[in-house]
């Protein structure tokens, strides 16, 4: 589902990343950890299509989106990839709602269609009766499962996840961490994480150790 071959990335003189390999399957949870400084967000972002690299090619479900220009680069990152950030991201004067179907409407899905499969997104999250509150109306793992729900509104193949528990407290940091996997289960989605989060790190089927802008450890998680 995702090939990054030496990729490497520098940013002026210095160098965040040095050559980095990494397959991920389909269906794969992978999580990414290492020290504040190591590149892991930098290469979360060029698996994303945030950012490109110098050198190096990705490729995601078949497609290397190197060559792709920029409209047909953000479409692609549209339908193909979901992303759930430390800090969620929604819009502050949309609600719940709203901001679930933002995705699906640039994604030119009709209005019907997105509507029905963000309620069905909200049921599924268990946050139907909060639909209508506003981002500051909810709690912070009300806010982040709703960024969830934005991130899978467009069936994406590929979640990329930053710290996504990192601003939750255990009990909603639990609830989401076994999100995850539930959503591997339901949707068949493959997932990277980066996380500081040894309890989540240790959930996934192969935890990836970056270390000064390189892959130095990969351990294959017993389930």
């Amino acid at each position: 589902m995702i090939r990054a071959e030496k990729i490497t990335k520098s940013f002026g003189q210095l160098q965040v990343l040095k050559g980095i390999d990494v397959s991920v399957k389909k269906g794969e949870i992978i999580s990414i950890v290492g020290a504040s400084g190591a590149g892991k967000t930098t290469f979360l972002q060029i698996i994303g299509t945030l950012s490109r690299p110098d050198n190096g090619k990705v490729t995601i479900n078949g497609t290397n989106f190197r060559n792709l220009g920029d409209r047909d680069l953000a479409r692609f990152r549209n339908m193909n990839i979901g992303f759930v950030f430390q800090f969620h991201h929604l819009l502050p004067e949309f609600t719940a709602f709203e901001n679930i179907c933002i995705p699906a409407y640039i994604a030119n899905m009709t209005v019907p269609e997105a509507e029905k499969k963000a309620r069905d997104l909200l049921k599924f999250l268990k946050l139907e009766e909060r639909a209508d509150h506003k981002p500051k109306e909810l709690s912070g793992g009300e806010q982040q499962r709703v960024a969830v729900a934005r991130a899978l509104i467009n069936d994406p193949a590929v979640i990329l996840a930053d710290e996504p528990s990192g601003n939750l407290d255990s009990k909603n940091k639990n609830e989401l961490h076994k999100l995850f996997f539930s959503l591997r289960d339901k949707f068949g989605q493959t997932i990277v994480i980066v996380t500081h989060d040894p309890d989540l790190a240790g959930m996934a089927d192969r935890c990836l150790t970056m270390h000064d802008g390189r892959i130095v450890d990969e351990e294959i998680r017993k389930k």
